[in-house]
């Protein structure tokens, strides 16, 4: 399937404004930090995750813990989806119970993947509560699941997906905006 990039929807100066942003309002909405800690779904969320820590630490001085999520057998889709599933492992060093977890990803588009992690976070233990912050929320809902901080709204139509590309990643940093014909 052919694919052809329209724009860029962010390039690497937005995407550090839109984090330091959502940096702020979880500050705002959490005043509290000393129970509250990050989770990244791979691949691209434990990135946001990592990046959103650091800004928390620059505002509030306090070193956030960082978790990590591998969603793949948690999926209601990964036997359609994917012949080979690259399973990363999941790590998560420490007592989720009684926590305030802020779950991130790159983008939220069904919500089929928030819901895959939120399955898996309830097997450690039962946090106080679960905020969802992505950099990107695209629309078209599966599920009734929305995201709690959002870097940008992208509406999309369906054939439009957006690809964030993230240094860590993948050696830049930009979000497109892509249609395949």
């Amino acid at each position: 399937m052919p694919k052809e990039i329209i724009t860029c929807l962010l390039d690497k100066n937005r995407i550090a404004r839109s984090l330091v942003r959502i940096a702020h309002e979880i500050i705002e909405h959490y005043p509290q930090s000393e129970n509250l800690v990050l989770i990244g779904i791979r691949t691209r969320g434990e990135f946001i995750a990592y990046r959103l820590k650091e800004h928390l630490k620059n505002i509030t001085n306090v070193d956030i813990p960082v978790g990590l999520l591998d969603v793949t057998f948690y999926r209601d889709d990964f036997r359609e989806r994917l012949i080979q599933p690259q399973v990363k492992s999941t790590d998560i060093p420490f007592s989720i119970d009684g926590l305030t977890i802020i779950l991130a990803d790159d983008v939220l588009y069904t919500g089929r993947t928030i819901r895959a992690a939120l399955d898996e976070i309830m097997d450690f233990g039962r946090p106080a509560s679960v905020s969802v912050a992505v950099l990107i929320d695209r629309g078209h809902r599966e599920m009734p699941i929305r995201a709690d901080f959002v870097g940008k709204n992208i509406p999309t139509a369906e054939n439009e997906h957006v690809h964030v590309r993230l240094k860590e990643v993948d050696d830049e940093d930009a979000v497109y905006l892509v249609r395949y014909s």
